[in-house]
Formats: C-alpha cells, structure tokens, sequence
C-alpha cells in the first residue's frame, strides 16, 4: 500500500476550551519589528472556528503589544517558542523567512518506548488524511515532502526524550514522523493510545528553539524556551 492509513478516529472534539491564564503572555523579547513569545500548551495560536475559541496567543499579544501579527502557527498542544511581527514589513519578510526555509528550529519531545539508536532521520511525505482530520498520515504517492532529524538526549524506564530538527513544516509532522518510528509522542491525544496518551497530562513536545534573521536589522538571532519537562 502507498499509503499508511490510521484506525477511525476517536479524539473528541474541542468542547471544553480551558487555556490556561497565568501567566497570560509570556514576552522572551520584543522591540518595533518583532516579538518572540513561549506559548504555553492548552492556548490556540489563533482564534478558533468556534466563537467560544477566541482566547489565543494571537489575541493575547495584541492587547498586550500592539499590533501583533501572527507569522506560524504551532498547535494547541504544543508549547514553546513562536515569533510575531509588529509591522508589515516585518510580517512580509518573517513570511518569506519560513517559506524558504532560512529559520531554524528545535523540538524536544519525550516518546514513548526506548529508541535504539542514537541518532537518525525520518523522510516521508505526508498528507491529511481526511476522514479522521485533522490527523496526517504517510502517503508516497499524493504526500509532501517531510522530513525530519532526530536525536536521543536521554532514557527513563519508559521513554526517551529526543531533540526533533524538522527540515519541513507540514502539519503534525514531528508526531507522524515519530509514530511511524514506533515511538509515539507521550500524550499525544491524536496518535497515542494506552499507556503512551495515559502517562502525560499533556502532549510532550516543545518548541525549544528559534533561529531567524531580524526583519529590519538584518543579524541572526536565536532564541531558547527551556523544556518544562526534560
């Protein structure tokens, strides 16, 4: 088979948004071109399609900073570091910044299971695999392309953390690409089931890091959000 498909999905819909209020917006850095935030797991980066959906980080840094403008997206599970523009101009060249793949960016995520190597990459394409969306899957024949490095930082006796270098930034990429190594994201409430969903209160994977050059002055810039559970 070309494709990887998964079992029905059984994630609940989002009924219950509950994003967590303290603190409200955590600001890493922020001058008149850009601002670099830590999102906290639980908070939308946008509003969602339900008008209850409104709270999200977007939002937050606009009553906080101004005009604010969202340039990616991390999902809502997700924590950790995102950049937002405070211009046009800043926006516009942040936008071609990710489309050509000039930023860099880290993950560390604790899976499930103990990975037996210690480094590695997964390259498979992936495309929505829409009787369960908002879940992905592999596909070699209708796929985009994604690719992602890996590396092992540490083991417990049920899992191991890893640092992810996605070279793509499909959706759900860093989940997919772990579960088709067998080692799911612990909490993942998409892909994990058992013990692996079960043994989180959250989904382990966190945006630790990003590289991006400043829209107006022109200089590399990284910025680092610690794991809140490494």
């Amino acid at each position: 088979m070309s494709e990887t498909a998964h079992p029905p999905s059984l994630t609940p819909p989002l009924v219950n948004y509950l994003p967590p209020q303290e603190p409200y917006l955590s600001v890493l850095y922020a001058d008149e071109h850009i601002a670099l935030v830590d999102k906290p797991t639980g908070l939308l980066s946008v509003p969602g399609k339900d008008p209850d959906h409104w709270d999200c980080l977007e939002y937050r840094a606009q009553q906080q900073l101004g005009d604010a403008r969202i340039v990616h997206r991390l999902d809502m599970d997700t924590s950790g570091i995102m950049v937002l523009a405070m211009n046009a101009d800043s926006h516009r060249n942040l936008g071609r910044q990710f489309e050509k793949r000039k930023t860099q960016k880290s993950y560390v995520a604790r899976v499930w299971g103990h990975l037996a190597e210690e480094a590695g990459n997964v390259d498979l394409p992936l495309i929505c695999d829409w009787p369960n969306r908002p879940k992905q899957m592999v596909c070699f024949e209708r796929g985009k392309p994604a690719k992602t490095d890996w590396q092992l930082l540490s083991r417990d006796a049920t899992s191991s953390l890893v640092r992810l270098i996605p070279h793509t930034g499909r959706s759900h990429q860093l989940r997919v690409h772990m579960l088709s190594l067998g080692h799911v994201i612990l909490g993942d409430r998409f892909y994990a089931t058992g013990e692996a969903l079960a043994s989180a209160d959250r989904l382990m994977l966190h945006a630790e890091r990003l590289g991006l050059i400043h829209p107006a002055r022109g200089e590399w810039m990284d910025f680092e959000s610690p794991c809140p559970f490494a």
